[in-house]
């Protein structure tokens, strides 16, 4: 079933037409390595891998250590958002990643993080954001990012 809706909503190599802006994959990881999930240089670490790995461009990246443990971070890349959120004493993490475009591979980001985070149970969503068919475009392709005129 899941290659039957990526084949509804992500295009082939054979047809030109876009049929989402985004691809989100929202995910939960369990049975993590709970030192892994409480270190915020080692959660930026692979954070800022799985965005390079994905082939995404980095903008920027924040991160935060709470008090007693616990790390939420976001790496903000042209194309849309990594972010991760940690709780160490369950070992589980919440992870949203959020590419728009056909040049970054969100799933290499997920595998990469999921291998990393040494998760023992995997549950996720995936979305496909701005759906074309739904938008005003004028009768103009509906591309990621459309050149603007000048004024």
């Amino acid at each position: 079933m899941r290659r039957i809706l990526r084949a509804l909503f992500r295009h082939s190599p054979c047809d030109t037409a876009m049929h989402s802006l985004g691809h989100q994959i929202i995910a939960e990881f369990y049975h993590c390595n709970s030192s892994h999930l409480n270190d915020v240089d080692y959660i930026r670490q692979i954070m800022v891998e799985a965005s390079e790995q994905a082939g995404a461009t980095i903008v920027t990246e924040t991160f935060h250590h709470f008090s007693p443990h616990g790390v939420s971070g976001a790496v903000i890349i042209a194309e849309s958002h990594l972010s991760i959120h940690t709780w160490p004493e369950y070992g589980y993490a919440a992870v949203d990643l959020f590419t728009c475009g056909d040049s970054v591979s969100s799933e290499t980001a997920f595998n990469h993080l999921r291998d990393k985070l040494e998760s023992g149970q995997v549950s996720t969503m995936e979305m496909h954001r701005g759906q074309v068919d739904m938008m005003q475009s004028n009768g103009r392709p509906v591309t990621h990012k459309p050149e603007l005129k000048a004024v």
